[in-house]
This record gives C-alpha cells, sequence and structure tokens, in this order.
C-alpha cells in the first residue's frame, strides 16, 4: 500500500509543478494556444497516426522544455539572487534549449501542416 501512496504523492507533486507553470509563465501559455491550434489542424486536416505521433511528440517536447526551463531559472534565482554572469548565461543556455525545440516544432509542422493547406487553395 505504501508503494501506491507514494506514487499518488508523486503525481500530485507533479500536477502541482505543471499548474504551477501553467499559471506563473507567459511563455508556456504561447506554446500551447500553439498545441491547440496544431491539433485542431490535425482533427481538420485528418492526419495519419504517424503524423499525430510526430505532433504529439512535438508538443511534448515544447511544453516540456519550457517546464525544465522554469525550473532552472528557480533554481538559479535560489542559489544566486545576485546578479551574476554564470547565472545569466545559465538561463539564457536554457532559454536557447527551448528555442530549439520550438524551432524544430515549428517545422515539424510546416513539414506536415503546408501541403494540406495548400491543397486547399488549389483548382482542378
Amino acid at each position: 500500500m505504501n508503494y501506491f501512496k507514494g506514487r499518488a504523492a508523486s503525481l500530485k507533486f507533479a500536477l502541482t509543478g505543471i499548474i504551477d507553470v501553467l499559471k506563473s509563465e507567459a511563455n508556456l501559455k504561447i506554446h500551447l494556444l500553439a498545441a491547440i491550434t496544431a491539433v485542431s489542424a490535425g482533427g481538420y486536416f485528418a492526419i495519419s497516426r504517424t503524423e499525430w505521433c510526430l505532433v504529439i511528440l512535438c508538443i511534448v517536447a515544447v511544453l516540456s522544455a519550457e517546464t525544465f526551463n522554469t525550473s532552472i531559472e528557480h533554481l538559479t534565482d535560489l542559489v544566486s539572487p545576485e546578479k551574476h554572469p554564470l547565472a545569466k548565461r545559465t538561463k539564457d543556455a536554457a532559454a536557447g534549449a527551448v528555442l530549439w525545440i520550438a524551432i524544430g516544432a515549428l517545422l515539424v509542422g510546416l513539414i506536415i501542416f503546408l501541403p494540406k493547406v495548400f491543397d486547399l487553395f488549389l483548382i482542378d
């Protein structure tokens, strides 16, 4: 029984972390809006199972990266409350990682959705 209590507590902590980041981070809200747009477009265009897997993987990667970035920022602020060049580099690197993943997700989205959008405007 202790095993399940521990798992339930871990799940609660994780959900608390997600909710906290959702409440406090504007960038995560932007990424979430992009995710909702991608899911809506996927439904509209009836994308394939493989395309769904890629879209979902990109969404989870971007949201996870933004959450990791937030945790790195919080930890950096804790250990270095005063301005320090290494603290800045740490935060910048974490933000850069999010940007890399977001660019990759955008490219995947363009590869999947652009041809479908173009097909809407083609006249036979």
